[in-house]
């Protein structure tokens, strides 16, 4: 069974237990004033934490989206916000769970550092970035640092982070005068990244199976549903002027802990009228990612930033510990190097004078004065896809050898990728094969081809027990999905 090491030890003898921090409130924009813990804060007052200031949410969308600049600092304060509203509900509505103001803290804490192991322009980092050096490494014959950079990703940074900073800020004793214990530390960490082994029966060592409500409030494996989407939905559509249609208030005043149907364990459940609501958060989601996420101009930025990382990495390096030095894929396996990886390395490449750097440097150049590469189409793959680099490798060499065809000032735009490109372009235009690049997005409502509101429990207000939606019984849903993947 996979387990989450916490990797840290209470100091022996006597504890000498720091000043506490004073509650603060901060003036936020979506949930308006927010008073976090002690704990809490001295936690935001650390380096580690600090550093999530300098990376952008949405990463390269902000090139796009000029309002979308806000930062995983914030995204990070209002998960700890909205993580201890849902448990501190949960407590004063069913005093019969048990929720004490331990596990309240532990949850906050689990929200406000879920994204502490993010990148440089976040899912940019451990998306395209680490995937291209994944790829170089597999064809240099390092097959196993190849397979470690793609299966790594920034929940593991996040515990890491997460050990890191508690250890070099010497939280430990603050946290023990809260109330926390090293079970505590383990739980926090179980609630950022799951346990990967789910053949056990019950594969956590934070908290015991009558508690098990408390891991699907930061992020929930199950079915998607938590409060890590709540903020983002609504802090990434202000952002971006774009309308979300979900309510997390409706959400947290109806939600109701209650033994379900198929396996009698104690999970968040929502009210059966909720139904449309619950829809109206998956629909929300996947207009975002199409309209903003895997914007076609987003996605072509962060592929020539990812490609420019790719050209730096190796010329830039991060002190780490024991006065070792870290690329930028080498910096995520230790803490001390990864803490200096912010989105400033983009200006780190852009003004820098090394020649090493200047083909990163002409690319990000590139990026600043907008010469980017068209956009010349899209193809929807109805099919399952087994290999999609092989697939991506056939379409850029039939692009290559497209010709135009026919009078291209009368020929209407054909639907056919490859003829559409013939269309737009002269008779006397050289086609090579690397002058093309296909870039695969993926489209659906949180679990691939499944409907996650299936996956959810429901329930009445005439019973104590929750059940899984029929959509045979209840054909007034607001969804109708003939398909949830594209």
């Amino acid at each position: 069974m996979a387990q989450v090491q916490h990797g840290l030890s209470l100091p022996p003898g006597r504890l000498v237990v720091p000043a506490r921090h004073p509650p603060l409130v901060f003036n936020d924009p979506i949930h308006g004033h927010i008073e976090l813990h002690p704990l809490l804060i001295a936690i935001i007052d650390t380096p580690q934490f600090q550093r999530l200031r300098n990376i952008k949410q949405l990463g390269g969308a902000y090139f796009v989206y000029p309002g979308a600049s806000h930062n995983r600092f914030e995204h990070s304060i209002g998960v700890a916000h909205l993580a201890g509203q849902l448990a501190e509900a949960l407590r004063t509505r069913q005093p019969e769970l048990k929720i004490t103001k331990e596990d309240i803290l532990c949850v906050q804490i689990a929200g406000l550092c879920h994204d502490l192991g993010h990148g440089p322009f976040s899912h940019l980092f451990d998306g395209p970035f680490l995937n291209k050096i994944a790829e170089k490494r597999m064809q240099e014959g390092n097959t196993a640092e190849g397979e470690r950079l793609k299966s790594w990703k920034h929940e593991q940074g996040s515990c890491d982070m997460f050990d890191h900073l508690v250890k070099e800020n010497n939280l430990l004793p603050l946290m023990k005068d809260c109330g926390l214990k090293l079970k505590d530390l383990g739980f926090i960490k179980e609630m950022i990244l799951h346990p990967s082994d789910s053949d056990q029966e019950w594969p956590y060592t934070g908290r015991e199976q009558n508690k098990a409500f408390l891991y699907d409030i930061v992020s929930n494996k199950r079915n998607g549903v938590d409060v890590d989407k709540f903020d983002y939905l609504a802090r990434d559509s202000y952002h971006l002027g774009i309308q979300n249609n979900f309510d997390h208030h409706r959400y947290i005043k109806f939600a109701s802990v209650r033994v379900c149907e198929n396996d009698g364990r104690k999970y968040i459940c929502m009210r059966d009228k909720e139904v449309d609501n619950m829809y109206d958060l998956f629909y929300t989601r996947h207009c975002l990612h199409r309209r903003a996420y895997q914007h076609k101009v987003n996605k072509i930025i962060e592929d020539m930033i990812a490609e420019a990382f790719v050209e730096a990495d190796g010329h830039i390096q991060f002190e780490g510990s024991n006065e070792g030095t870290f690329t930028l894929s080498e910096a995520m396996t230790d803490m001390k190097a990864y803490t200096k990886l912010t989105d400033s390395v983009f200006e780190q490449i852009l003004n820098s004078p090394l020649e090493e750097l200047s083909t990163a440097r002409g690319i990000l150049q590139k990026v600043h004065s907008r010469k980017i590469p068209k956009f010349l189409g899209e193809i929807r793959v109805e099919k399952t896809v087994r290999d999609w680099e092989e697939l991506k490798s056939a379409l850029e060499a039939q692009l290559a050898e497209s010709r135009p065809q026919g009078d291209l000032e009368v020929l209407t735009p054909p639907a056919d990728l490859t003829a559409q490109l013939a269309y737009q372009h002269p008779p006397e235009q050289e086609f090579l094969e690397e002058n093309f690049k296909v870039l695969v997005t993926k489209m659906d409502y949180g679990m691939k081809d499944k409907d996650p509101v299936e996956h959810m429990y429901f329930y009445s207000k005439f019973g104590s027990t929750a059940k899984k939606l029929s959509l045979e019984q209840d054909e007034d849903t607001s969804t109708q999905q003939s398909s949830c993947m594209e």
